[in-house]
């Protein structure tokens, strides 16, 4: 579990990006997106699951 949230890595308090070290890999992002029903735009209300479709994104630090 990450809960190495610090107002550097998350200044809105928002909770939804991360990042860690694989030893194999190296550093791993993580993010996540809330969209639309339709994942064409963003959500009008991230905190309603009825309007949202949340998206997790986990990237090498090399691909961002």
């Amino acid at each position: 579990m990450f809960d190495c949230f610090t107002p550097n890595n998350d200044p809105y308090g928002e909770h939804d990006f991360g990042g860690f070290t694989d030893p194999e890999a190296g550093r791993v992002f993580w993010k996540i997106d809330y969209y639309d029903t339709d994942y064409r735009y963003g959500s009008d209300n991230p905190a309603d699951p009825t309007v949202t479709r949340h998206v997790l994104t986990v990237m090498l630090a090399s691909e961002y």
